[in-house]
């Protein structure tokens, strides 16, 4: 693989990675609340869990036979989308590319306007010693082919609380009941939010109406796609820090220098 297509294809997948491990199949953009009275309890739970601004993570994100990873770290929304994941390719062809460009995990770095990919030594020795990637959400979303259309829109949508408004805005939204989630006490919710694609969101909430465990389910034109992510230590500190700009690589710089 020439160093023109590795940073091509790099730039590429740390884009994909940015979303496929904070966000999964749905998005709470134009929802309204249609729950009746029953539902009253999941109201409570949007509030909590907003109001807490942090947590710590572990997702699992598996996107047909694409991609999967696993990521790990704290967020934070109070005021937009903060926090630091490390993510790991498990699975996939994306995996398998990673693999090959001498690298199967990585560092992501999220703030308020923008996102940074820690991509390896290998990808510093094709990158002018630099190992960042900078993604200016500005920047993503005047891409000519579509990948960052409403990037910054969706990482807004991905903290717990959203993922509660979208079951009030279903339609079959339904408490399962209780189970035992890592050793608590939770109640099970689930809905369809996805109307005729059958996309379904259930999420598991303890008795300080917080989420423990939420599973996202639906299809992309590569397969299924699920996440199953649980939160935990909410109120939690997050930092996330630019990196040193003597370390960092814009994405536009590298799209140029790859030929696009």
């Amino acid at each position: 693989m020439t160093g023109t297509t590795a940073r091509r294809t790099l730039v590429s997948i740390a884009v994909t990675a940015a979303l496929a491990c904070v966000t999964a199949c749905t998005s709470a953009d134009g929802a309204t609340d249609s729950a009746g009275p029953s539902t009253e309890p999941l109201r409570s739970v949007e509030r909590a869990t907003g109001r807490a601004g942090s947590a710590r993570v572990e997702s699992t994100t598996v996107m047909g036979r694409e991609l999967s990873l696993d990521a790990v770290g704290t967020l934070g929304w109070r005021d937009g989308l903060t926090g630091t994941l490390t993510i790991t390719y498990t699975g996939g062809t994306t995996a398998e590319t990673m693999r090959r460009l001498g690298t199967t995990a990585m560092e992501a770095r999220y703030l308020p306007d923008a996102y940074y990919a820690r991509m390896g030594d290998e990808f510093a020795d094709r990158a002018g010693g630099r190992h960042w990637i900078k993604y200016l959400y500005a920047d993503l979303e005047k891409l000519g082919d579509g990948t960052g259309a409403g990037f910054a829109e969706r990482m807004r949508d991905t903290t717990p609380h959203q993922a509660v408004k979208l079951l009030l805005a279903s339609d079959d939204v339904r408490e399962v009941g209780e189970e035992t989630t890592r050793g608590r006490r939770t109640t099970h919710w689930s809905g369809t939010v996805g109307g005729a694609t059958e996309q379904t969101v259930d999420i598991w909430v303890d008795d300080r109406d917080l989420l423990v465990k939420k599973v996202e389910r639906g299809r992309t034109e590569t397969g299924e796609l699920t996440q199953t992510a649980y939160y935990s230590d909410y109120g939690v500190a997050v930092s996330a820090e630019r990196p040193p700009a003597g370390d960092t690589a814009d994405f536009t710089e590298l799209l140029r220098g790859a030929g696009r």
